[in-house]
């Protein structure tokens, strides 16, 4: 399904993507800090090793979503 442009729009759906588009950079802020705290407890119980990069993996999505928004 392709995404309407913001001119055929209503009221209602025009103020519920304001919310989600306000919404989206703290969830992925949020995301991001988590994921960075789970790097950084499996370099200090371990080291570096795959599931370090599991994390950043997700954590390159996200911020490559975000700036396509």
């Amino acid at each position: 399904m392709q995404e309407k442009e913001l001119s055929g729009l209503t009221d209602k759906e025009l103020l519920e993507k304001s919310k989600n588009m306000k919404s989206a950079p703290m969830t992925n802020a949020i995301l991001i800090g988590f994921l960075v705290g789970i790097i950084v407890y499996s370099i200090w119980v371990s080291s570096l090793g795959f599931f370090t990069l599991i994390p950043l993996f997700f954590i390159y999505k996200l911020i490559d979503n975000s700036k396509k928004k």
